[in-house]
């Protein structure tokens, strides 16, 4: 359970950090202050469900493109996120395309580095303990 809790809350912070940076970065990546929240908590939402179901589909139909499941379910969220009103709002197909690339490295990264800082945290808890 507090594993669960710990993915959940590593998704969050980078979900948001992502979406700070690309908002930073792409002129035409629009954040509403108001719609933040929602919009993190859709991206993660919409991430974690996606990201199992599309490998699925593409282990099954298209095997050539595992490696781009990532991206492919980091697009989709983004577009689900960008449905809600008062959340973000990306113009033109290349700010998709660049939205899409900072995002997956940025909850790729955040994701890795994160669960690495937190084993390592566990691993020297439980040396202390021994």
């Amino acid at each position: 359970m507090i594993r669960f809790l710990i993915n959940i809350a590593i998704s969050l912070i980078t979900a948001a950090v992502g979406l700070l940076v690309t908002s930073w970065i792409l002129p035409d990546f629009h954040i509403d202050a108001a719609g933040f929240i929602v919009a993190v908590l859709v991206f993660t939402i919409a991430q974690a469900i996606l990201a199992p179901f599309i490998f699925n589909l593409a282990r099954q139909y298209a095997s050539a493109i595992l490696g781009g499941i990532g991206l492919v379910s980091t697009f989709v969220a983004l577009l689900i996120a960008s449905l809600f009103p008062n959340g973000i709002r990306v113009d033109g197909i290349v700010t998709w395309v660049l939205a899409t690339l900072i995002m997956w490295i940025i909850t790729a990264l955040g994701t890795w580095l994160l669960g690495l800082w937190w084993l390592k945290g566990r691993v020297q808890e439980r040396r202390a303990n021994a």
